[in-house]
């Protein structure tokens, strides 16, 4: 009888340590699945998060240039030559200045994406085009550039609506991707 006993015993610790040995591989593979779950939702955040700030930063910054076409259109209408000119000329380099932080925003979106954010940004930095060159022609004194200059305002903002719906659009994708994945 004590040689069954012994082999009961050593059967029993045996299936122990194999359950032992299987529950051990089964946890750390969920833990591992977890861990890797949770990397990825975040992960997914931080992407959101930088294209989310780059996307405002477009936003902000082409809300700057529209203040500025309004001064450039409220300028139009000063019935004094010298202090139009010069205002229109301040106002160029104040778009300019505008442009330029435009352009860097917009190629942070192009970093950030993804591509047809990227392109409706590229667009609404290329929907400044009209705006300056009806500028320059106004400061030349070309009688025609202020009707230009106001006919330029409405692509623009419509190209800064679209911005704003496909960022939205891509921003919704963005989350919806993160809820799928965890």
């Amino acid at each position: 009888m004590a040689d069954n006993t012994l082999w009961v015993g050593a059967l029993t610790a045996g299936t122990a340590v194999v359950a032992s040995w299987v529950t051990s591989r089964g946890t750390a593979r969920a833990a591992r699945i977890q861990a890797e779950t949770a990397a990825a939702g975040q992960l997914t955040d931080r992407i959101r998060a930088a294209r989310r700030i780059a996307y405002v930063d477009v936003i902000e910054q082409a809300q700057r240039m529209g203040d500025l076409y309004w001064k450039v259109t409220d300028t139009q209408d000063d019935p004094d030559a010298d202090n139009r000119l010069s205002t229109l000329k301040d106002l160029r380099i104040s778009l300019r200045d505008a442009y330029a932080m435009l352009r860097h925003r917009v190629w942070v979106v192009d970093l950030e994406g993804p591509q047809e954010v990227a392109a409706a940004a590229e667009r609404l930095r290329r929907a400044t085009s009209d705006n300056y060159r009806a500028l320059e022609a106004m400061i030349s004194g070309d009688a025609d550039a202020g009707r230009r200059f106001n006919e330029s305002y409405a692509p623009f903002w419509q190209a800064v609506l679209v911005f704003v719906s496909t960022a939205r659009e891509a921003l919704r994708d963005t989350a919806a991707t993160t809820s799928i994945g965890q």
